[in-house]
């Protein structure tokens, strides 16, 4: 049997990058960026994700002697904000019956809705013993701060159905991805579409940029703090008016631009010389995804443009396998992106609440395994 041990730490300080990125790179996680160092390094040392700000890292390090075997991305949280998997009726019911529900544990990427990997493990190591151990030290470390309840959200299907023989509940919801079937330009993937959604498409792209607008795709060095400037202008617009504060500051994005630079596609729109939109998406080996935008000037059809089209576009160019178009969206559904499920696992320290909520997920899955089958069959393919 591996004996393994573990630590929690509370800051990225604590570990290298090279320990941490080890567990993350491998076939499992795809290269993910959410899930590196850098990306979570940059969250933290901007203030965007810190104990200030209601995320207080509780990082679950495995090791095995002293080489690090597997991570945990954990925190522990004052609130419900930037999680994307909704729980605050959960704390409205809890808090009514008499009950303290936050602080919580939460493993997830701070207000990114990607799914990844959650039980993070060194290539070579047992992964299913290496999966158990970091489990159970989530739960230990819930059970010793006296917390409500800890939240996996966002994680893969095996993790999820591994935490569930931990006594985890299952929780399932719907995100709108689109699939390269090899196509080799965008016209391929039009043709198989029906000739409504076909010709639908092609109108909403010529009536994006109808007003003298120019689109350019930027990643790597040309992307300047110019470019983000100008970029962070529009995200906090979107965040304002969605969020009534946006969760990401401006030093984020410049650290997150030095030290992810090839991992990042920023799509800007310019009319007449000037900066009018921009749409940030970051790319794994396979998958591109898409994350925010904004914009200073309305323009019909631009959104869906530089979000949806220019992402599938710029998929098909690189051989990349999907677009992962983010959180919620059934308008996704008419530009070829279809209903995905996405997981999440929750433990729940009191047993009566816990039995209030398995019996309510019940229901809540069956309904969006209903949804989904439901949406599948409006899809916009050509019927086979």
């Amino acid at each position: 049997m591996t004996i393994y041990r573990h630590r929690i730490i509370d800051s990225l300080h604590d570990i290298s990058a090279d320990d941490w990125n080890s567990c993350c790179y491998n076939d499992q996680t795809r290269h993910n960026p959410f899930l590196s160092y850098e990306f979570m390094a940059a969250l933290e040392i901007s203030g965007c994700a810190t104990t200030q700000t209601g995320w207080l890292a509780r990082h679950i390090i495995l090791y095995k002697g002293e080489q690090v075997a597997g991570i945990m991305p954990l925190y522990l949280k004052n609130h419900s904000r930037g999680e994307y998997v909704f729980d605050h009726a959960w704390a409205n019911a809890y808090h009514n019956a008499g009950g303290q529900y936050y602080p919580k544990l939460q493993s997830a990427i701070p207000f990114t809705p990607v799914s990844a990997a959650k039980l993070l493990v060194y290539p070579g190591e047992d992964v299913t013993a290496a999966r158990n151990h970091l489990i159970e030290a989530a739960r230990s470390l819930a059970e010793t701060l006296g917390v409500s309840s800890l939240h996996v959200t966002f994680t893969e299907k095996p993790e999820w159905e591994r935490m569930a023989e931990h006594g985890f509940l299952k929780r399932l919801d719907q995100q709108f991805h689109w699939l390269n079937e090899g196509y080799d330009t965008f016209d391929d993937f039009l043709m198989t579409l029906s000739s409504r959604k076909r010709k639908n498409i092609r109108k909403e792209r010529k009536q994006a940029i109808q007003n003298d607008i120019d689109i350019e795709i930027l990643s790597g060095k040309d992307i300047t703090e110019d470019h983000w400037d100008h970029y962070f202008t529009f995200y906090q617009d979107t965040g304002l008016r969605k969020w009534g504060q946006p969760y990401l500051n401006r030093e984020f994005f410049s650290l997150m631009g030095e030290s992810l630079m090839d991992h990042i596609v920023l799509v800007m729109c310019k009319r007449e010389g000037r900066y009018i939109a921009g749409a940030l998406n970051l790319r794994s080996d396979d998958t591109l995804y898409g994350r925010y935008w904004g914009a200073i000037e309305n323009h019909r059809y631009l959104h869906f443009e530089i979000c949806y089209y220019q992402a599938i576009d710029y998929a098909i160019s690189q051989g990349l396998r999907k677009v992962e178009a983010g959180a919620q969206g059934e308008h996704k559904l008419a530009r070829g992106y279809l209903p995905t499920t996405t997981y999440s696992a929750h433990w729940i320290a009191n047993p009566a609440f816990r039995t209030a909520i398995a019996d309510y997920l019940i229901h809540e899955r069956e309904a969006v395994l209903q949804d989904k089958e439901f949406l599948q069959s409006l899809a916009p393919f050509k019927k086979q």
